[in-house]
């Protein structure tokens, strides 16, 4: 289970740096990632056995999905972490989520959130202003 959130800055090819708390399990899992995009505008971190799980349940969804279908399968790009913990966001995925250079990554549970540092803290911002969800009524902190 990942958690926990990780200021980064990605280098001028594009890789970010994994955080050295996450190595060991992502090295584990053989270092192999698939990234994609989020309809939240972020990009979505997965190690590989977990991609292929949510993989396997957007394929079987319905033919009123296809669309997000195409966004979640159609984007993913297989990556390998390298010696040094990096791991290299393609140009596409960068684009789309407006990650230049200053990132966070969320640790998700199963998976990873790769967010444009300004556009996360924004949207944080905004949500914390907010209700919170019914589904948190009867929580209790």
């Amino acid at each position: 289970m990942f958690q926990g959130a990780s200021s980064l800055s990605l280098d001028a090819k594009g890789r970010l740096s994994v955080p050295t708390r996450h190595r060991d399990a992502l090295g584990a899992a053989g270092g192999q990632l698939t990234i994609t995009k989020h309809p939240h505008g972020c990009l979505m971190v997965f190690p590989r056995g977990a991609w292929e799980d949510f993989r396997t349940r957007i394929a079987a969804l319905p033919m009123q999905a296809q669309w997000w279908k195409r966004i979640f399968l159609g984007n993913a790009m297989d990556v390998d972490m390298d010696a040094s913990g990096r791991v290299l966001v393609s140009p596409e995925l960068r684009a789309a989520a407006g990650i230049e250079k200053d990132a966070v990554l969320l640790g998700m549970g199963a998976y990873f959130e790769l967010w444009d540092a300004q556009a996360y803290a924004a949207q944080e911002a905004e949500a914390m202003k907010g209700d919170m969800p019914d589904v948190f009524k009867d929580f209790s902190f």
